[in-house]
């Protein structure tokens, strides 16, 4: 058979089954051979109304999207992270990994090339505060799934479209593709763009950047060029998997050896200015998330606490500032179960968050 024809048929049969997991509101797709198709569908996975493939059809379905380069990694590490478009309708963070059975599996994050706006994320107002700083460091935490890229992609595109500013992304993958509006934005892609964040995050501070976003804080190295990238004056977001703003302090100096943790500590002191930690809960009538979330915001008694070691008051930080648009995630879930917008599964969230 004609390799071009096989190339063609498996791209569009794999872009009609992402586009029905779409149209379906699915977040994640998850191929495996011999097996049934399955979605991830507001929280909970379930079976995909298209046939499973034999093991040759999956490892030709999957591997199609891939460019030579990407193969022979594939080849070489057995995994793979990429990202895949299908112009004007969805953008994909894709997965392709070697199991047990022998076969290639995949899994497809599934984003809208269209960014939301806060109402549809569910966004408090109080985000407008990260939106207009023009220095320091802010942070968006949460367990994978929980719409940190989205929400980040939402405050990026909102100084975008606000400040004349020029705004450098260092992802892995690229997810949102924003354009430029009133800002300049640059985004680069690990392994396509540059070899690592560190890399980058050197590169970036000879590329003039007034803003600087950062996928995710992996590692000592990552963090610490975060850390004096806000030091030096520029405005830097980044994401972590810690689910609250104590944990999330707590995590980025504990990633430092002991004997620099007490300047460390001085420097985050300073340059902290906000946390956002979030979380999605199925919607009582299971069309849909709802957003959970925890806010911290910098003040002079919160910069006293991460210097002196005292992030266990943390806590009483965000309760007595709540005038200044802070809340804690109990008290968010609480308000969710309130207006009965979510269903049972936020009350173990609460039990969790009260720990």
């Amino acid at each position: 058979m004609d390799r071009s024809f096989c190339y063609n048929f498996y791209m569009l049969l794999l872009d009609s089954i992402l586009l029905k997991a779409f149209e379906q509101k699915a977040s994640d797709l998850h191929i495996s051979y011999s097996s049934p198709l399955f979605i991830r569908r507001f929280g909970s996975l379930l079976k995909f109304d298209v046939e499973g493939f034999s093991p040759m059809e999956t490892e030709s379905l999957i591997t199609e999207v891939l460019n030579d380069k990407e193969k022979e990694l594939l080849k070489q590490k057995e995994d793979i992270d990429f990202s895949y478009d299908i112009p004007g309708k969805i953008r994909c963070r894709g997965n392709i990994f070697r199991q047990v059975r022998g076969g290639l599996d995949a899994s497809f994050r599934l984003i809208s090339t269209k960014i939301p706006d806060s109402d549809e994320l569910g966004l408090p107002d109080i985000i407008d505060k990260f939106i207009d700083l023009h220095q320091g460091l802010v942070l968006l935490t949460g367990p994978a799934g929980s719409g940190k890229t989205t929400t980040l992609a939402y405050i990026v595109d909102s100084i975008n479209k606000k400040y004349k500013h020029h705004i450098l992304t260092i992802e892995d993958p690229v997810e949102y593709v924003i354009s430029n509006k009133e800002s300049i934005v640059n985004q680069r892609e690990i392994g396509k763009h540059t070899h690592t964040f560190e890399h980058a995050l050197r590169s970036a501070l000879r590329e003039d950047p007034d803003v600087i976003v950062i996928g995710e804080l992996r590692d000592m190295e990552t963090v610490a060029m975060a850390l004096k990238s806000a030091e030096t004056g520029h405005l830097v977001f980044g994401t972590l998997h810690t689910k609250d703003a104590s944990s999330t302090v707590t995590r980025i100096v504990d990633v430092f050896p002991p004997d620099e943790q007490p300047q460390i500590r001085t420097i985050l002191s300073e340059s902290l200015k906000g946390i956002l930690s979030q979380t999605l809960i199925p919607r009582v009538d299971n069309q849909g998330m709802a957003l959970a979330y925890e806010i911290l915001l910098y003040t002079p008694a919160l910069s006293n606490l991460i210097r002196e070691d005292k992030t266990y008051n943390i806590p009483s930080i965000i309760q007595t500032g709540k005038h200044l648009g802070m809340t804690t995630m109990k008290e968010s879930i609480e308000n969710l179960i309130q207006k009965n917008a979510v269903n049972e599964q936020a009350l173990k969230l609460i039990y969790d968050y009260i720990e």
